[in-house]
């Protein structure tokens, strides 16, 4: 995960490919990461079919849960740090957020999602303990 070049290894910005992230906890097929650089980003790909990422910020809150498709690609995220529409949390679907686009803008959680939220929450604070 990470630096965006996987075939050679080195992304676009030099990184090589998994040095973007460090991951700070993982249960199952759900890793908590934070990204190195900066505020917290959510990954864009995976190399793990099935993963789900959660961002945490550099002060340990939880930021994103982000899902991936089976091309590795994120479908979709779920923003647990600010408001869209006044609706927290709330997910954004496709590759890129696009407000414009009522398909991919930000929606109501789904029940299957508030558990992942919920599941999450526990994980991160249980850890944190």
């Amino acid at each position: 995960m990470g630096g965006r070049g996987a075939s050679s290894g080195v992304g676009d910005k030099g990184k090589k490919y998994g040095t973007e992230y460090t991951t700070l906890l993982q249960s199952g097929n759900i890793k908590f990461v934070r990204y190195n650089e900066g505020s917290a980003t959510a990954p864009l790909e995976t190399m793990t079919k099935g993963r789900v990422y959660v961002t945490v910020t550099e002060s340990n809150l939880l930021n994103k849960v982000s899902y991936y498709d089976t091309a590795n690609k994120r479908a979709k995220t779920i923003d647990l740090s600010h408001r869209h529409n006044g609706v927290l949390p709330h997910v954004h679907h496709g590759y890129e957020h696009n407000e414009n686009d009522s398909k991919k803008g930000a929606a109501n959680l789904t029940p299957e999602e508030k558990k992942m939220v919920a599941f999450v929450k526990k994980t991160w604070n249980n850890k944190k303990r």
